[in-house]
């Protein structure tokens, strides 16, 4: 948590009650790729007050719900006929999924990844693939929840490695025919920006195929431009079954969903989904909002553009800063892991320190990672370019942590 408290914000700008700016790199956790207080935005959800707040979708609908919808289905690397639920955040648009997922098969069994993170309910949490500070003390959690290595080449984990973890969950924990459903972040999150190999994809695809699984590719931090497409399941030649969304959907509103092939989807009785605040008005304007910036303002190319330009810039940091261990990730989703010099081992001092002297020069950064050694990028796609200049410049100057 920063040690200010913010007064106002506008595109990639905080500022906070004492009058300080700081650079915003981490945009409400991924939450704000269309920046703080777009017009846009704020626009459709004046427009939207003036007409009704609230009615809860599920007693008295609404035509914005059903249009967004329907863009969401165009939209989504899945192919077939398709539909799309609202609901308020992450983890209930995760949650529902593994609902959706066990009414369609009859079977108990989820199969997710370690450094994974879905949420902070009790089910979100048991999918969580890290201990603390997110599953400490709060156990236990629901059963029938199995964890496999996610691969990442740093850590020497390969997806041969991935798969075989697999293979042995069906021999020695759950049989095939009794999971339900794989998750998956396709880019994970809070597990440090780890970017699933096309082989990973693949293979998952392969295995749900095999044995009817409903393959769930969890899109709630990678969604709405930050990897260069609008989801990052665009970037794979497998698709999902069904995807999660959240965060930057509606640009700082909470609404989240779940899209999926409608056969899937159809499979809980009427009343099984839904929520008193589900797919509110306000959001939902939101995001109408959120999907015509991404496309008029073509924030997906701008994500590549941005993204290029600070892997150059940290590529240059590994120049006087050993720590700086790896840089990787996919378009505006870009995370730096900083691993001790000497022994290789991961090093969250490194990250904190940098995170800290980052933000005396006024720069927001967030660290994440199993090990809480990673720094991940999250900066409005929108901010401009002077801006992001000066942000580059300030990293710079933070990662020379030995002149410090």
């Amino acid at each position: 948590m920063c040690n200010f408290y913010a007064s106002s914000a506008e595109n990639s700008t905080l500022t906070d009650v004492e009058g300080n700016e700081y650079i915003d790199f981490a945009a409400g956790i991924a939450v704000l790729n269309t920046g703080h207080r777009h017009p846009r935005l704020v626009a459709a959800m004046e427009q939207q007050l003036k007409a009704f707040t609230h009615t809860a979708y599920q007693i008295v609908p609404y035509e914005s719900y059903i249009s967004l919808a329907e863009k969401i289905n165009a939209a989504a690397p899945v192919e077939g006929e398709l539909k799309t639920a609202f609901f308020s955040t992450g983890a209930e648009a995760v949650e529902n999924a593994v609902k959706i997922a066990r009414a369609y098969t009859g079977r108990p069994g989820i199969i997710a990844f370690g450094g994974g993170f879905h949420g902070r309910t009790y089910m979100t949490m048991a999918l969580t693939g890290k201990v603390a500070p997110y599953k400490k003390g709060f156990g236990p959690f629901p059963g029938s929840v199995f964890h496999v290595p996610y691969p990442s080449e740093l850590h020497n984990v390969t997806t041969a490695d991935t798969l075989i973890a697999i293979e042995r969950l069906f021999k020695a924990d759950i049989d095939a025919s009794q999971v339900a459903a794989i998750i998956f972040e396709p880019v994970q999150g809070e597990g440090g920006f780890n970017v699933a190999p096309p082989e990973l994809i693949a293979a998952i695809r392969r295995l749900c195929d095999e044995h009817g699984i409903v393959m769930i590719a969890d899109e709630v931090q990678s969604g709405f431009a930050r990897t260069g497409k609008l989801f990052a399941m665009d970037h794979y030649q497998h698709q999902a079954d069904l995807m999660t969304m959240a965060k930057s959907l509606a640009g700082g509103m909470p609404l989240s969903g779940v899209v999926g092939k409608a056969e899937i989807m159809d499979a809980p009785a009427p009343g099984g989904l839904g929520g008193t605040y589900a797919g509110n008005p306000m959001a939902v304007a939101s995001a109408h909002a959120v999907l015509d910036i991404i496309k008029d303002e073509q924030l997906c190319q701008r994500a590549d553009a941005l993204g290029e330009r600070l892997r150059v810039a940290l590529r240059d940091c590994q120049e006087w800063c050993a720590e700086l261990a790896e840089i990787r990730g996919l378009g505006s989703m870009i995370a730096a892991e900083f691993c001790d010099a000497q022994t290789g081992e991961p090093s969250a001092a490194a990250a904190q320190k940098i995170q800290q002297r980052a933000l005396e020069q006024g720069l927001l950064l967030l660290t994440c990672g199993q090990y809480g050694n990673v720094i991940r990028f999250l900066y409005p796609l929108t901010i401009p370019d002077a801006q992001f200049d000066k942000a580059l410049k300030i990293i710079a100057s933070a990662t020379k942590i030995q002149e410090a």
